[in-house]
This record gives C-alpha cells, structure tokens and sequence, in this order.
C-alpha cells in the first residue's frame, strides 16, 4: 500500500513539475555538431567545443562585419535563450531583423561588447540604442520616448561573466522586448516607432569589424508563439 501511495505521489510531483518546466515548448536551433539550419559567410564560422564560434585575428582578419543568419524560421513572438561566451571585440544576437547583401543584417540586437558600454542592451542601425542597460522605455509612433531608469547600470555589470559563459534570454512579444542576462533584468522596450520597430524576421549571430575576437554560441533553443 505505501509502495503504492509513494508511486503516486511521485507522479504526481513530476507533472507537477512537467507543468512548470521553465523549458517545456522550446526546441533546438542548433545541433551541436555542424552548422546545418544556419548559413553565413563562408570560412568564417565554425563549430568548436559544441558552440558556434567565429574568431577573426590576421586570418580571417576582422575587416568586415558579417552575420550567421538562422534560415529555419522568421518568428515574431517568442523566447529566446542561448549560452555566449566573447574574447575581444564586439558581437551580439539580432532579432525581428532583415538580411542584407554581402551577410549583413539590419534590425534589433540584444548586444555584448568587450568594452562593456553595450552589455545588456538593446541597439539597433538608424537609431543606435533603443535602450540601454538599467532602463525601461516606451516609444511612441512617432518616435518620442518616455524612460525610467529601474537598475544601475554598474551594478548590472556583476552578473556578467566576462570571457566566459553568460545566458542571453530575449523575449519578444507584441510590441515588447525583454533582454536578460543570467536570469536578471538587463533592459526592456515597448517600440511602437512607426518607422523602425519590427514584428518579426531573422534571427542571426554577429562577428563585429575591429579588433582580434573570438565568439561562441551554445544551447541555442526557442519557444516560438507566431510567426513562420
């Protein structure tokens, strides 16, 4: 009878559990072996160790900035969460973004650079920072901005694991964007700019132009809500 109470009760804790999983409906961008589902300049991107990576030094030299676009899916809505770790230079993840020629890319980025400025926040081309690290910001249609600052940017820097392995997460849903990183608030965006917010689009990964670098990416997974 107890054996039997205990089997129960032991199911019973794991759907408790499966109903909870912070990680139920998310599935796998990357294989860990090779770069199937993604595509990117070629010779510049490789997997080491597992994770994505691009390095650029004198061979490749880091003449160019240049992209790993996702080709699986374009989403709209979703939750995005994946393992990074940056040596040198600059680099960051684009969503909701547009492809352009010679693998380059335009739209939003959940951004991390060396020089730490960029940790944590939200940039994107035409308009720079859409916010920063330690605040929250509505934009209007036509591009006025209301702000309000909830962390100190400093104190923000502590949880991030600099040259080593970090967690990104990007939720994007609706009108608003989330980024944190190592589980903590970083910044958070509700763009409504007629001209430049975005809905949906690709997903890719950054090799930034300027000094010797090396980027990785692992356990790549998303929980999309719409899009294609």
């Amino acid at each position: 009878m107890r054996a039997t109470m205990l089997i129960a009760a032991l199911l019973l804790t794991g759907a408790a559990q499966a109903e909870t999983d912070p990680e139920d409906g998310f599935i796998s961008m990357f294989n860990g072996n090779d770069l199937t589902g993604w595509e990117g300049m070629p010779g510049r991107w490789r997997v080491e160790d597992g994770a994505i990576t691009g390095e650029c030094n004198d061979e490749p030299s880091c003449d160019v900035t240049h992209y790993l676009y996702w080709t699986e899916k374009t989403p709209g809505d979703f939750i995005l969460r994946v393992k990074f770790k940056l040596v040198g230079g600059n680099s960051g993840i684009h969503v909701r973004s547009e492809r352009r020629p010679n693998y380059d890319i335009w739209g939003y980025q959940a951004d991390f650079a060396e020089d730490e400025q960029w940790i944590g926040s939200l940039y994107q081309h035409d308009r720079g920072a859409v916010v920063e690290r330690g605040h929250k910001a509505v934009i209007a249609a036509d591009g006025t901005r209301e702000e309000t600052q909830f962390a100190s940017p400093e104190s923000l820097l502590e949880i991030y694991n600099k040259e080593d392995w970090n967690e990104y997460e990007i939720v994007c849903e609706g009108s608003r964007i989330t980024l944190r990183i190592n589980g903590a608030l970083m910044c958070e965006v509700d763009d409504h700019d007629a001209t430049f917010s975005r809905d949906s689009g690709l997903i890719a990964l950054q090799m930034h132009a300027g000094p010797p670098m090396k980027v990785q990416f692992k356990d790549l997974r998303i929980k999309i809500m719409d899009g294609e």
